[in-house]
């Protein structure tokens, strides 16, 4: 079984932002199939960089506004 990643996205509330934007809309957008975005929107995939640029840009919204990623938890001394 694969492990889903740690990195977060807001794709679904940014389609919805977004004129309601179908899952469909916006995997033709970036040149995906709609299976691949919603793995990438239940967070059980983790998107290329060059994806990630994509779809941020479909949003025209900063990379760190559509995924999120974990802070590493402090050491412990």
């Amino acid at each position: 079984m694969v492990k889903p990643t740690q990195v977060t996205n807001s794709i679904r509330a940014l389609r919805f932002a977004h004129g309601e934007m179908t899952q469909a809309e916006l995997a033709d957008r970036i040149g995906v199939t709609r299976q691949t975005l919603i793995a990438i929107e239940q967070g059980r995939y983790s998107p290329s960089l060059e994806m990630a640029f994509r779809i941020a840009r479909v949003f025209r919204a900063p990379l760190d506004d559509v995924f999120q990623y974990p802070d590493e938890p402090e050491e412990q001394q």
